[in-house]
């Protein structure tokens, strides 16, 4: 029984393709109108780098004057201002808690690719309380229908069904809905204003604007209307989207926070050890690929051009490159996530081409070779990745966000153990997991193509080039 072949120009059709993404990855596509940065797809610039590599912003926060506070209460606010800090991807933080004076102390990294970093916006958000409030009429002074976590459930990103605009969804509680359903009936043909009121921490609680009051929209209403969610509709793009779905979910603070202090952090590794990391990576990285070369020939050039797919595949899940997958802060154990899939995908590819070599010695010709040496170790490099992902999605549900998918999975084993927002954790099992699903498209499915295809190039149709005898 002959095995099926495949097309000679399917290896140069994926090998274009994942050059096209190992470029696209690494350096992205934008344009400059003036001083101005017009970003179409993110690259390894845009990769937000954590304290530890870059550096970043310390902040002190403390109790809002008037505020009676407890040791729990000051437990709760570091565990709510992680918790906000990890849902915008920004694994790698600091908090410590001074019980004492009442002080929480922050630290997290710059944003990537910005020298004037607005250190004291991104704080405020964190010591905010925002929350939503339905109003009657247009006006902030309006009586209120609806507010906060109470009658608001979760807010999402969702896309228009007509428009194809993004807005943030609304899903009610019970008591919401209710609320929602008595205040519609009888404010039909009449306007309903969304607003998001937020404390501002740089104002003492009580002072006459401490409390910002951010109009979001003001529908009118046609009908009573009886459901658990609605939208939110407006100018936003995906990111502005989710900043206010993040804010709305992000809950309130026990008690108000004033900011004491803020101050730059010194990058802790030193502020080359970026360009020493990178350059030891990509030396690394080749001389593994030369290795692989030099011992598996055109089994080897084929891994290669697989592992750079894989390593670019990761890049630009961590920098933001596709839509739906937000940008990542890059740690060094995230690093170390990247650098063991790199290395599992390197034992993918030896398998397979030890399997190969394996068939050459049972007599086996090119074409069936590669067939009976991909199939046979199929299932052995299948159990290694099954085995690597269920750890790293057990990590990133024990120690990320409580709300994410992830968690709400492994909720009844983790229930066991309790759970903890450990952002450096959550980022080794992010990348390991993210290099483990590129390994399986392309150090199994693309090599297999790849392989099958080169070997009916006449001047490369030679036994040995894939593992067998020379004059075989």
């Amino acid at each position: 029984m002959k095995s099926k072949r495949t097309g000679k120009p399917v290896f140069f059709v994926v090998l274009i393709l994942i050059l096209a993404l190992t470029f696209t990855a690494f350096f992205g596509i934008d344009n400059y109108y003036g001083d101005k940065r017009e970003i179409y797809l993110k690259g390894a610039e845009d990769i937000r780098w954590g304290i530890d590599i870059q550096g970043g912003v310390e902040a002190i926060f403390s109790p809002a004057k008037g505020s009676d506070v407890s040791d729990a209460d000051i437990e709760a606010v570091k565990e709510l201002v992680s918790l906000r800090l990890v849902e915008k991807n920004i694994t790698d933080n600091e908090i410590y808690c001074d019980t004492a004076s009442g002080q929480v102390i922050v630290r997290f990294p710059w944003k990537a690719g910005e020298s004037d970093f607005d250190a004291v916006a991104t704080v405020n958000e964190l010591a905010t309380d925002a929350m939503i409030v339905f109003r009657k009429g247009t006006e902030e002074t309006g009586d209120v229908i609806l507010q906060g976590s109470a009658d608001v459930k979760k807010a999402a990103v969702g896309i228009h069904p007509e428009t194809g605009e993004y807005i943030v969804e609304l899903t009610f509680t019970e008591q919401g809905r209710t609320k929602f359903a008595n205040a519609t009936a009888s404010l039909v043909n009449s306007q309903i204003s969304m607003w998001l009121d937020r404390n501002d921490p740089s104002k003492e609680e009580g002072d006459e604007d401490a409390v910002i009051h951010t109009f979001l929209s003001a529908p009118t209403v046609n009908e009573r209307i009886d459901s658990d969610s609605c939208y939110i509709e407006g100018s936003y793009t995906a990111e502005t989207a989710k900043e206010l779905a993040d804010q709305i979910n992000s809950g309130k603070l026990p008690f108000s926070l004033k900011i004491d202090n803020i101050q730059v952090v010194s990058p802790t590794l030193g502020s080359n050890a970026l360009e020493v990391m990178v350059y030891a990576g990509a030396i690394a990285f080749a001389i593994v690929c030369l290795i692989m070369i030099f011992r598996y020939r055109m089994n080897g050039f084929v891994a290669a051009i697989a592992l750079l797919g894989q390593l670019a595949g990761t890049i630009a899940c961590i920098s933001g490159f596709f839509s739906s997958v937000n940008s990542f802060t890059l740690t060094i154990p995230g690093i170390a996530g990247m650098i063991l899939s790199i290395g599992v995908g390197v034992d993918a590819n030896v398998i397979a081409a030890e399997r190969i070599r394996d068939e050459f010695k049972k007599g086996k010709t090119i074409d069936g070779a590669i067939d009976s040496g991909f199939k046979n170790s199929f299932s052995a490099i299948i159990d290694g990745n099954v085995t690597i992902v269920i750890v790293s999605l057990v990590l990133m549900g024990a120690f990320g966000s409580p709300d994410s998918f992830i968690a709400k999975i492994f909720s009844p084993v983790m229930s066991f153990f309790g759970t903890a927002v450990t952002g450096s954790i959550y980022s080794f099992g992010y990348t390991l997991l993210i290099g483990v699903i590129f390994n399986l498209i392309m150090g199994v499915f693309a090599s297999k193509l790849m392989l099958k295809s080169v070997s009916q190039l006449k001047f490369l149709r030679k036994p040995w080039l894939y593992g067998g005898k020379k004059n075989g």
